[in-house]
């Protein structure tokens, strides 16, 4: 059987171990504590305070989990190889939107890393896949859920 690999950045790895080391020590003794007490009022079957802190201790074992699969099966970017101006994992990509010229500007990691918010997209996501491989000055047209897109790659670093 061929286990999933979780492409991402040294950064976007320490942060997993990061958040793995905080749910093993601190939350885990939270929720222990929280199940103690929660106890201590009596009839479980009516026991909303149990049932909640349960609830979040499945959730925190399910993270938990899923952070050390990713850590283990984690391959870290290389871009060995890949020529500066060419767009790849990793790296931080710059276009333009034609005709009307909104710049911006995102990095692409793996999806374990992933954070739209933060401007890091997915290597999965429509604008990255258009994006991989091509190179600064390149038109690209990227299909998206809300239509395609032309764009012009300007800066890749």
């Amino acid at each position: 059987m061929v286990e999933k690999v979780y492409p991402m950045t040294i950064e976007g790895k320490q942060k997993l171990e990061e958040e793995l080391e905080q749910l093993k020590t601190e939350k885990r003794k939270e929720i222990v504590e929280r199940i103690k007490i929660a106890r201590s009022f009596g009839d479980l079957s009516e026991n909303s305070e149990y049932e909640s802190a349960k609830d979040e201790q499945a959730f925190v074992e399910g993270r938990i989990t899923t952070l050390e699969t990713m850590i283990r099966f984690a391959q870290i970017i290389d871009n060995e190889g890949v020529d500066s101006d060419e767009v790849s994992l990793g790296k931080k990509v710059v276009f333009q939107e034609l005709p009307d010229g909104d710049e911006e500007e995102y990095i692409i990691v793996g999806s374990a890393e992933a954070d739209p918010f933060s401007g890091k997209i997915s290597n999965d996501s429509p604008i990255a896949k258009a994006l991989i491989g091509k190179r600064v000055g390149d038109n690209v047209i990227i299909s998206t859920p809300g239509g395609d897109m032309n764009v012009k790659i300007t800066q890749v670093s």
